[in-house]
């Protein structure tokens, strides 16, 4: 099963049970965020990644950077452990985690969640690869993924139990749009998905066979 239909099946069960004025909400935030021309600004095939330097979820510092002397990296900017599509992600990634080292991949997922809580994430899909935190989203911003939830989106998210402040340990409410790149060994980008719409995903499969193009 893909993930785009793992997520379709989420959906499925858990959209009926939101409020359709809530929902409606939702869906107009994500596309004005659509059209709001951020992901035109985000960093792009063709393009050579930042130096990357951020804690894993037991606060070791990882260089990225370094690991392109090994092969390709694949690097995945989710929102959080809090965000069910995120959830999914993280979890389709572990369970395609052999085909993409198979393939010559290193796989890193960023969120801007506190190393505690990133931990979380890593224990409850067993995941076996490096789960690092950009708290205050310092990377994503130079990767050109960021914006700051709406207003008036906060105390659904509230509602929901999204606590987010708290989660990441600022107040800003700030997120990254999901995204995934695979990087050559120069570290230039050579494939990316890049989508304000954080319904939306890559899939791994496509992960794979952007790596044996590498």
């Amino acid at each position: 099963m893909t993930l785009q239909s793992e997520i379709k099946k989420m959906q499925e069960e858990m959209l009926p049970m939101i409020p359709k004025d809530v929902l409606s909400l939702l869906l107009s935030k994500t596309k004005e965020l659509e059209e709001s021309g951020l992901t035109e600004k985000a960093l792009k095939k063709g393009d050579k990644i930042p130096n990357i330097v951020l804690p894993n979820a037991t606060k070791k510092e990882i260089e990225i950077n370094e690991y392109l002397n090994e092969g390709p990296v694949v690097i995945s900017f989710y929102r959080g452990g809090w965000c069910p599509y995120c959830n999914l992600e993280l979890k389709a990634l572990q369970e395609n985690l052999k085909e993409i080292e198979s393939a010559g991949g290193k796989l890193f997922a960023v969120s801007p969640e506190l190393p505690d809580n990133s931990i979380s994430s890593v224990e409850k899909h067993n995941l076996k690869f490096e789960v690092l935190s950009d708290v205050g989203n310092k990377v994503a911003k130079e990767f050109g993924l960021v914006f700051n939830l709406a207003e008036e989106l906060r105390p659904i998210y509230k509602q929901f139990n999204f606590d987010i402040p708290n989660n990441n340990g600022d107040k800003s409410w700030s997120l990254p749009i999901p995204a995934t790149y695979i990087v050559n060994k120069k570290g230039i980008i050579t494939k990316c998905f890049v989508n304000a719409d954080y319904t939306k995903r890559m899939e791994p499969s496509d992960i794979i066979d952007a790596l044996k193009g590498v």
